[in-house]
């Protein structure tokens, strides 16, 4: 006698998110057919994309996809083969210095002096971008609090754990400022307490009206902090929305994944079934994504139903089973 072991999963509860920008004003980012060739390699491929005020912006995609040469680019690191990004009405390609002067960066790698102490490394970033003396110390005051790092304020970099060192890194980033943040995987191998300490900061700055540039490899972060989300593959967006208009756009409401299946199993029955919006062999699993698993399940016993230790779990479509689904590939190598 076969047995099977079918397990469903909830959905989890949206989480709560503010507010995008009224749509009749002009946005914080425009980014208008933008290129960036090396070489014989095509990094970003004519992307456009805006961003509001107040609005946290996801970009997703494998890596390689061209999501940290667009920051560059809008950072005016990097220079466009063609198109343009207007940072509040300011081209990065002719207004270089007032689009500095807007824009916070916090890139993937840890950007401060470590021999240098907290106070130190915001003041020199504070002193780069023109800062006043008089207004410094109390911005050095303010942000070492924000980050949670005022009792660690006369401490050398080198002696701070990674996830102080990208809370250090957020702050001085924010020195001037910014009405642009642009955070290029800023959780990245960073403790629990302070990967919640930086969502508190990126939701406090969205209340405040910044506008945001958000990178991740983590898509449970997507979720909770994102407004929109643009995924990406290959240097060009693929898809671009909320994330409840990408999962109803995508048309397929649930994801079975079956795990035990031998490799001699006939799929006909369930690759012309009702409801099969698309099967995947992968990592020696099936997965199928589906309008209604209920629709599926006969035909899916029909398939599994004479073999032992086959293992079913039946999950409403998440934004990783979506992204698989789009690209086919991981988000994370």
């Amino acid at each position: 006698m076969s047995t099977a072991t079918v397990s469903a999963v909830p959905p989890s509860p949206a989480p709560m998110r503010q507010p995008v920008a009224a749509e009749n004003r002009p946005p914080a980012v425009r980014v208008d057919s933008l290129r960036k060739r090396y070489a014989t390699i095509e990094a970003v491929a004519g992307i456009s994309f805006e961003i509001q005020e107040g609005e946290v912006f996801g970009l997703l995609g494998p890596n390689g996809a061209g999501k940290t040469t667009i920051i560059s680019v809008i950072a005016t690191r990097l220079r466009p083969t063609s198109g343009d990004a207007i940072v509040f009405n300011r081209s990065v390609r002719t207004d270089v210095a007032a689009v500095r002067r807007m824009i916070g960066v916090v890139p993937q790698e840890i950007s401060l002096y470590p021999k240098l102490t907290a106070v130190e490394n915001v003041k020199f970033f504070g002193r780069m971008y023109g800062v006043a003396e008089d207004r410094l110390g109390r911005r050095v005051d303010e942000l070492l609090e924000l980050v949670g790092l005022e009792g660690r304020r006369d401490d050398e970099v080198d002696t701070f754990s990674g996830g102080m060192k990208r809370r250090l890194n957020l702050a001085v980033s924010l020195v001037h400022n910014p009405k642009l943040l642009l955070l290029d995987e800023p959780t990245v191998g960073v403790d629990p307490h302070s990967r919640e300490h930086i969502f508190t900061i990126v939701r406090d700055l969205r209340s405040q009206g910044t506008a945001i540039l958000y990178t991740t490899h983590y898509m449970e972060e997507a979720e909770k902090l994102c407004d929109r989300l643009g995924i990406m593959d290959e240097g060009k967006i693929i898809t671009l929305g909320t994330l409840d208009a990408l999962l109803t756009e995508a048309g397929c409401a649930e994801v079975i994944d079956v795990r035990g299946l031998p490799a001699s199993a006939d799929l006909s029955r369930l690759q012309g079934a009702p409801g099969v919006c698309r099967i995947e062999l992968r990592d020696g699993g099936l997965r199928i994504f589906v309008t209604s698993a209920v629709r599926v399940l006969a035909a899916l016993h029909q398939v599994i139903g004479r073999f032992d230790g086959v293992h079913v779990e039946i999950a409403p479509l998440s934004l990783e089973t979506l992204f698989l689904q789009l690209t086919g590939k991981q988000l994370r190598d």
